[in-house]
């Protein structure tokens, strides 16, 4: 409540990352997510074997920044420039598939309300559309 005329003040309603659990909700979201991609024969060889924890760490920093968390993400590693730091990687439509079907996979798995996880699941479906770089198959 604002001092002055008693409305709400919307600075203090939660954000999405605090009302879907935080940090733990983050990391059990990003961690299951990852579980699927270890065993995916197009998206592993996309991220190396002994930098599975920085990619864990790194998306999950991302979507708790994006989602109202803390501003880890752009503090350690800048503007997130999405595009610009998947260009190296051949994400077709094939690999966005993969990744949404993981991702499907992490995202039920929390079992949100609703409203949350439409929310979540239109952000993440729309992120993974605008990452296709080419319509080649898989080299």
């Amino acid at each position: 409540m604002s001092a002055t005329d008693g409305a709400s003040d919307p600075g203090d309603a939660p954000s999405v990352f605090e009302q879907v659990g935080g940090h733990a909700t983050f990391d059990r979201l990003v961690r299951r997510f990852y579980e699927g991609v270890a065993a995916d024969p197009v998206l592993k060889p996309m991220y190396p074997e002994d930098d599975m924890e920085g990619a864990i760490w790194r998306l999950t920093a991302f979507l708790e920044q994006y989602w109202g968390g803390p501003g880890t993400y752009s503090q350690q590693r800048g503007h997130p420039r999405l595009r610009m730091r998947h260009n190296p990687f051949h994400v077709n439509p094939d690999a966005r598939d993969r990744w949404l079907g993981h991702m499907r996979v992490a995202v039920d798995d929390l079992q949100l309300p609703p409203l949350h996880e439409a929310a979540l699941w239109d952000y993440l479906e729309r992120a993974a559309f605008a990452m296709v770089n080419t319509f080649e198959e898989t080299p």
